[in-house]
């Protein structure tokens, strides 16, 4: 079993920031540097989930603004997203497909509005 929690998320105006963390917890923790396949997906209302980021990848909308980094001491992996836009509003998860399972978090929520 896998765990995933989100946390980080709230409200900001257009051009601020937030950062987003996702601890992993669970079979995940005890194999080194597993959990350096956890990615982040979004969700805004009405529209499909799309992937944002993961090790060395970002979707083109926001491949300039957010940043993905780990710390392994502490099993997280983090969003960085700066220069948020009104359009970046989504519910926010991360996510791992670990032996074969795929393993999602509750999510945290994000609304860029001014």
């Amino acid at each position: 079993q896998v765990q995933l929690v989100e946390t980080g998320g709230g409200l900001v105006q257009p051009g601020g920031s937030l950062r987003l963390s996702c601890a992993a917890s669970g079979s995940l923790s005890s194999t080194r540097g597993a959990f350096q396949a956890v990615d982040w997906y979004r969700q805004a209302p009405g529209k499909q989930r799309e992937f944002v980021a993961r090790r060395y990848e970002y979707a083109p909308s926001v491949c300039d603004r957010f940043t993905i980094s780990r710390d392994n001491g502490k099993n997280t992996v983090y969003l960085q997203m700066n220069t948020l836009k009104v359009e970046d509003t989504a519910r926010y998860y991360c996510h791992i497909a670990w032996k074969g399972v795929h393993y999602w978090g509750q999510g945290t929520g994000v609304t860029v509005a001014s």
